[in-house]
């Protein structure tokens, strides 16, 4: 039996949780977990929002009272390439629970026109950034840290064929 990722996608914001960025989102959330062989069944629960809404889970959660593109919260302390184990499944659901995130729909918008490239390639490059954080890496220095998500970010990126250029637009 192939594995069921459970990913509900909610939004304060409406028409912004439609098919084509649930598709998107879903489709780069298990892209990241194959590449990373998360092999057990997991749940990533998402949530869209806008700067002011991103702004005050930012300050609820972080004490941070700034508007941010994407948020991760992790379930578990785990290191890059580490995973949980089947023990750490939800009794009821039999579903790992790695944890959430939520993105700033304002910051996908504003980033890709600053960067060049299409709303689609910033979200999907949001999602992969997040579920990674969600999966044990961090960019907490400028150094090895930091190279090894990048590294992680672009080879998945390209995988899914969403690339730098404009070419996506």
């Amino acid at each position: 039996m192939a594995k069921q990722h459970k990913i509900p996608i909610t939004s304060d914001l409406p028409g912004v949780a439609n098919a084509h960025n649930c598709a998107l989102i879903r489709k780069c959330i298990r892209a990241v977990l194959a590449a990373e062989q998360v092999d057990l069944p997991c749940e990533i629960d998402v949530y869209l929002t806008d700067d002011t809404g991103i702004q005050d889970i930012n300050r609820d959660m972080r004490k941070v009272d700034a508007p941010t593109d994407v948020l991760s919260f992790p379930m578990f302390q785990l290191a890059p390439g580490e995973h949980p184990d089947a023990g750490d499944a939800d009794p009821g659901t039999g579903l790992i629970p790695l944890g959430d995130m939520a993105i700033s729909m304002d910051r996908v918008k504003a980033q890709a026109a600053e960067y060049g490239h299409a709303k689609r390639r910033e979200l999907g490059y949001l999602v992969v950034h997040s579920v990674l954080h969600l999966l044990g890496y961090d960019h907490l220095d400028e150094g090895p840290q930091k190279a090894q998500m990048r590294a992680r970010e672009e080879a998945i990126l390209t995988g899914l064929d969403l690339l730098r250029s404009s070419e996506n637009k």
